[in-house]
């Protein structure tokens, strides 16, 4: 597209990058905008962090056409967290152009009543989408672009025959672009390329020197006990500890909340309002400490990660790279801990010549974060925005602008970061209050 950017799209992109609170764009993202008009298949490889996510949503915004009705871009991603984070990004850029989510776990009648005027660009989970086709919800007829976004997590998680029978329901004449962090890619016999081009951002990563990885070996029979004086040690840090199955997660959370350290668990198990809010939370500063298992290793944009703990040694070397993407993202650094039984034995991956740490044994508290989150049964649906919250908090407590953080407004209820020591005295001032003349409920979000 470089010799394709009219002053027209050029202002776009400048007001676009200003509303993401972006300076300019990254050598992934201006290559992808450069040659995005000279091919009709792409195959983008960047590590996590990277900015893929705006890589692709540049050159699909400039060429949706606001003169045609119907959905012009389909975007796949193989988990909920991942469409949502994409439409977050897309909804934060301002586009002017209708964009609508479908996912598993969230009301179907809410999708048919936005899908009653079709969205120029869609986002959604391969089931999802399927459910809507099959039901006539949704003109495909006009679509221009499709992405298939971490398209070998979509292969790993048993999609590949939602994948087809999309891919068969679209216009011959589409440009598909596929995206991964990884490498490996088979793409099965049904995905046909015209005039394929590979991006490939991966071998260029300097990711792993911006990395510090550190070993802690066990000295306590029980793990828990060596975790435990590690998040002591790291304090209010933002941290991922990661594990292999859910069940040690609740085992984890279990003992922090008899020790009262704050953090949230994020795993399969939990509904998907649980995992929207354990996100929120944790975007918001409200929480510091997610105890998931690899369900959080793809697709969440979480910034300024500063540790990540494996408490189990992962199952493969694609898990070990995406746990650790997910600091030191762009040019931040972060540091890497495998929590090590004496007698384990590292797998042939794990390369670096890990350092051995000792937490310091004599911290015993960790410093509560400076926000918790109030919960709000109002949302988009109530036609309460986050000007409607900003300004009824304003009013109706004592909170100034800096004990005022995040608000995410969802369809039926809505979240704000309060400062912490404040919550108490806010939740008695609002007690009973209304929102834009409706009653509402608030409480802290659990």
């Amino acid at each position: 597209m470089k010799n394709e950017i009219t002053m027209s799209n050029q202002q776009k992109i400048t007001s676009f990058l200003l509303n993401l609170e972006i300076k300019e764009l990254n050598p992934l993202q201006q290559a992808v905008l450069d040659c995005y008009d000279s091919y009709t298949d792409f195959v983008i490889l960047s590590p996590t962090g990277s900015g893929k996510t705006l890589s692709f949503l540049l050159p699909l915004v400039l060429d949706l056409d606001p003169a045609l009705k119907g959905i012009q871009t389909l975007i796949i991603a193989p988990t909920r967290e991942l469409a949502l984070q994409i439409e977050s990004v897309v909804k934060t850029m301002k586009t002017g152009f209708k964009t609508n989510c479908v996912y598993g776990g969230h009301k179907i009648w809410i999708e048919r009543n936005d899908l009653s005027v079709q969205p120029s660009l869609l986002i959604g989970t391969p089931g999802r989408i399927v459910d809507h086709i099959e039901h006539n919800r949704l003109n495909l007829k006009h679509v221009k672009n499709v992405v298939l976004d971490e398209f070998d997590k979509t292969l790993e998680f048993g999609f590949e025959k939602d994948i087809q029978f999309i891919l068969n329901q679209l216009p011959k004449n589409k440009k598909q672009l596929f995206t991964s962090a990884t490498q490996a890619i088979e793409f099965p016999n049904f995905i046909q390329f015209n005039k394929k081009h590979e991006i490939n951002f991966l071998e260029s990563t300097t990711l792993e020197k911006r990395l510090q990885f550190k070993k802690v070996v066990i000295e306590d029979r029980d793990k828990l006990v060596d975790l435990k004086q590690l998040l002591y040690d790291l304090g209010n840090e933002p941290t991922l500890v990661f594990c292999n199955h859910r069940e040690p997660v609740e085992r984890i959370s279990y003992m922090l909340k008899k020790e009262g350290i704050v953090h949230d668990i994020f795993h399969g198990g939990l509904d998907q309002k649980e995992r929207e809010r354990t996100l929120i939370k944790y975007r918001n500063k409200s929480c510091n400490l997610l105890i998931t298992t690899d369900l959080a290793a793809r697709g969440i944009d979480i910034s300024m990660i500063q540790n990540i703990i494996h408490y189990h040694l992962p199952v493969s070397e694609d898990a070990f790279i995406h746990r650790n993407g997910r600091t030191a993202r762009v040019n931040e650094t972060g540091t890497i801990f495998l929590l090590l039984n004496p007698d384990d034995t590292l797998p042939e991956y794990i390369k670096e010549n890990i350092t051995l740490y000792h937490p310091a044994k004599n911290i015993e508290f960790i410093t509560n974060p400076h926000f918790e989150t109030l919960y709000i049964g109002k949302g988009k649906k109530d036609k309460v925005n986050k000007g409607d919250i900003l300004g009824f908090l304003s009013h109706q407590t004592d909170l100034d602008k800096n004990d005022i953080g995040q608000i995410d407004v969802r369809d039926y209820f809505s979240y704000v970061a309060i400062t912490r020591s404040k919550m108490k005295n806010t939740l008695k001032q609002i007690r009973n209050k209304k929102i834009k003349n409706k009653k509402a409920k608030f409480d802290v979000a659990k």
